[in-house]
C-alpha cells in the first residue's frame, strides 16, 4: 500500500520515503492455527507497507490478528503463506539464526508487562541485548546509562525493578529496547498496565524518538487516546486490515477536560490505496542484511 493525503509534518518529524522502498512489506500474509476441522485462520492474506520514520498504531478487537502480526513482524512467529520483506531482504526465506540476527540488530521490543529481571539493576536489565551481542563491559555500561538518560532516569541505574514505580519500569524497558540502536520498536500495550498519567509520560517518550531519533513505531493499543499519538491507525477485524487511515498526531496531551473524550483521535480521512508489487531482491539480501556473528565469545556479566 502506498501513503496518499498525507497531512503535512513539521520539519521535526521524520517523512516517509514514499517513493522509496517500504522499510516493512507484507504481501498476501496468512497465519493459520491446527489443521483440518480444528484448524483456524489467524490471518487472513493482510498486505501492508510501513516506512521509515512512521509511527503506526494497531488497533482491534482481542482475537482480531493483531498481535499475530506484530509477532511475525518481529520474527517472533512466521506466516503460514505470503512474503514479508524486511529492507527489501526476503525474511520468509531466513532461517531461525538469520532471524534473530534481524531481531536482535533491527528491532526493539517493549511489552505490556515491562518483563525485567527482577533481582537485577535497571543497568544490568539495559545492557543485557549488548551482553547478546558480544559487546565489552564498558560499552554496555556506556551506552546503557546514556539509554536510562534518555529515557529520563539518570540516577536509577542501580535500582531493581522492585524499586521502581510502574512508569518508570516501563521507562527502563524502552531504554532496554533502544540501547541498541533499532530501527523499528515494536510496542504491545506499552501503556496496558499504567494509571492515566504514567501512560500519557510513557506516549510522549515514545512520541520523542519517533520524531528525534526517527525510529519507526509500531504499537499495539486498545486506546484511542493512545493512538491520537500515531501518525497512521490500522485496525484489525477477523484477521483482516478493515481500515488504514493517516491522522495528524498529537505531541502534547489534550487539556484534562478532554482527555476522557472519545473524540481525542483526530479524524484521518485519508485511505492507504494499494500500491505495485516491488521488485523482488535475491535471498542474498538477507545474507547482507544479518551476517554472521563474530567468532569470539562473548564477555560474562559484569559483577
Amino acid at each position: 500500500m502506498t501513503d496518499t493525503g498525507t497531512p503535512p509534518r513539521s520539519a521535526a518529524t521524520p517523512t516517509p520515503a514514499a517513493a522509496g522502498q517500504p522499510l516493512i512489506q507484507l504481501r498476501d500474509i496468512t497465519r493459520r492455527y491446527g489443521e483440518g476441522a480444528t484448524q483456524f485462520l489467524a490471518l487472513r492474506g493482510i498486505s501492508l507497507d510501513v516506512h521509515d520514520g512512521e509511527f503506526v498504531a494497531v488497533m482491534g478487537p482481542s482475537g482480531s490478528g493483531k498481535s499475530t502480526a506484530m509477532n511475525i513482524l518481529g520474527c517472533l512467529d512466521t506466516a503460514s503463506a505470503g512474503d514479508y520483506r524486511f529492507k527489501g531482504a526476503p525474511v520468509q526465506a531466513m532461517n531461525r539464526d538469520q532471524r534473530a540476527l534481524l531481531r536482535r540488530r533491527w528491532l526493539g521490543f517493549v511489552f505490556q508487562g515491562f518483563n525485567l529481571l527482577a533481582r537485577t539493576s535497571a543497568q544490568e536489565n539495559v545492557e543485557l541485548p549488548l551482553l547478546y551481542r558480544g559487546e565489552s563491559a564498558a560499552s554496555r555500561r556506556a551506552a546503557a546509562r546514556a539509554a536510562l538518560a534518555e529515557v529520563g532516569l539518570a540516577g536509577w541505574e542501580h535500582h531493581t525493578p522492585g524499586e521502581l514505580s510502574g512508569g518508570q519500569q516501563q521507562r527502563v524497558a524502552i531504554a532496554r529496547a533502544i540501547v541498541t540502536q533499532p530501527a523499528v520498536l515494536l510496542a504491545d500495550e506499552p501503556t496496558g498496565n499504567l494509571d492515566s498519567a504514567r501512560s500519557v509520560e510513557i506516549m510522549q517518550l515514545l512520541s520523542r524518538l519517533n520524531r528525534e531519533r526517527g525510529i519507526t513505531v509500531l504499537m499495539v493499543t486498545h486506546e484511542p487516546d493512545m493512538a491520537a499519538w500515531a501518525h497512521r491507525v490500522l485496525r484489525f477485524v477477523d484477521g483482516r486490515i478493515a481500515s488504514d487511515r493517516q491522522q495528524t498526531p498529537i505531541t502534547e496531551p489534550p487539556p484534562a477536560e478532554a482527555a476522557d473524550t472519545p473524540g481525542a483521535v483526530a479524524a484521518g480521512a485519508a485511505e492507504i490505496a494499494a500500491g505495485a508489487p516491488p521488485s523482488v531482491p535475491t535471498v542474498e539480501a538477507a545474507a547482507s542484511l544479518c551476517p554472521p556473528p563474530a567468532t569470539t565469545a562473548a564477555p560474562g556479566p559484569t559483577a
